[in-house]
């Protein structure tokens, strides 16, 4: 039997699940934020962060901000107050922090979280989304349509490596009526 894989908007009941996700991804590169960090920036942007479920547990979360193109968070520091307006419009999306339990990678988790996130910048009328890649994971984002941008320059508090990368959020498909191959029905006019 499988279990339900869900992506879900992030609640205040999630963040004991996404504190020890964060911790664990990234205490040992000297990245993680903590608890007050995590929240200023969710708070900043509520409606841009995720996390995915498998059956009844937190496997993943997501938390992205509308940020101007070529600036990151600082990791030094908390987000505004909440209610303070985001640090930009939409325009840029910077996918801050994503991650998937270790016992879990590997089975599409994060590819979900990104498809929504893009789906909600589609939505939002952003053009970029943007992130920093840590950690030697350049590649992994490569291969999703980010490009680095060699002129920035992430500050150290990413660590040694750090990559800012960005890709276009393309715009959603439009239908168009497509011509009919069979002869047009005859209208009753026509028939008699």
């Amino acid at each position: 039997m499988t279990e339900t894989v869900r992506v879900r908007p992030l609640t205040a009941g999630d963040w004991d699940a996404v504190v020890a996700l964060e911790r664990e991804a990234y205490t040992d590169l000297g990245l993680s934020e903590g608890r007050a960090a995590l929240q200023s920036r969710a708070a900043a942007s509520p409606d841009t962060c995720f996390v995915v479920d498998v059956g009844a547990r937190t496997a993943g979360y997501l938390l992205a901000l509308p940020y101007p193109p070529h600036r990151y968070p600082d990791l030094t520091r908390t987000e505004g107050p909440p209610g303070e307006p985001p640090a930009s419009g939409p325009g840029n999306l910077h996918l801050h922090d994503i991650v998937v339990a270790p016992g879990l990678r590997r089975r599409g988790l994060a590819r979900h979280l990104l498809h929504h996130l893009t789906a909600t910048a589609r939505t939002r009328g952003d053009e970029r989304m943007s992130l920093v890649a840590v950690g030697g994971t350049e590649r992994f984002w490569s291969a999703r349509g980010f490009v680095a941008e060699p002129g920035v320059m992430p500050a150290g508090a990413y660590g040694g490596g750090a990559v800012y990368m960005s890709k276009e959020v393309a715009a959603a498909r439009q239908t168009r009526a497509r011509p009919s191959l069979s002869p047009p029905v005859p209208t009753l006019r026509e028939v008699s």
